[in-house]
């Protein structure tokens, strides 16, 4: 089984995040998405309890999406991926990464240790995915230059901009007074 692996603070889940999940499997470019909200080990702003963020990312598991909490007490991606690998010996791994990603990727922790994994790039913010590429082998990676990426940041709905959220997100929210 191909299975998509998606890391992110997801402060909080939106239209974007969800567009991206549906992409990857309506395509079958994976089978299952794997998804990963990270504790605060990067001292962000304003990320709420990673239990309401599970919480918020449960609105969309199905027998495709999978909200994983346990493999995310790793610092690092490799660690991630060599944990999930332990428990998915017989699936290939796909890291779903956006564009934006690309231009310090070279810097990530065990990128050889990553890099034995498919890498999975969106389009976004256009980016010029092959400047970034040209380090790397190539076949790596699966570049999904045609994916309609919504323009909207978890941090612009803190912000207020909820027209991009599912309404029970958005009701979860309001009930749990959240990025008030």
């Amino acid at each position: 089984m191909k299975l998509g692996i998606y890391v992110g603070s997801f402060n909080p889940v939106h239209d974007g995040h969800i567009k991206v999940m549906d992409y990857l499997i309506d395509n079958k470019i994976v089978d299952k998405v794997l998804v990963l909200p990270t504790p605060n080990y990067w001292n962000k702003q304003n990320l709420v309890d990673i239990n309401h963020r599970v919480n918020m990312l449960k609105f969309f598991e199905s027998e495709n999406i999978i909200i994983d909490n346990l493999h995310n007490n790793y610092s690092y991606t490799y660690l991630v991926l060599r944990s999930i690998k332990k428990d998915y010996p017989n699936d290939s791994l796909y890291l779903i990464i956006g564009a934006d990603n690309l231009i310090n990727f070279n810097k990530w922790k065990n990128i050889d240790e990553i890099l034995e994994n498919k890498i999975i790039v969106l389009n976004r913010n256009n980016i010029d995915m092959n400047k970034y590429l040209e380090k790397f082998n190539k076949s790596k990676f699966i570049i999904i230059s045609d994916f309609n990426y919504i323009d909207i940041s978890s941090s612009e709905i803190r912000n207020g901009r909820f027209d991009k959220l599912d309404s029970k997100v958005k009701k979860y929210i309001d009930d749990n007074n959240l990025y008030k």
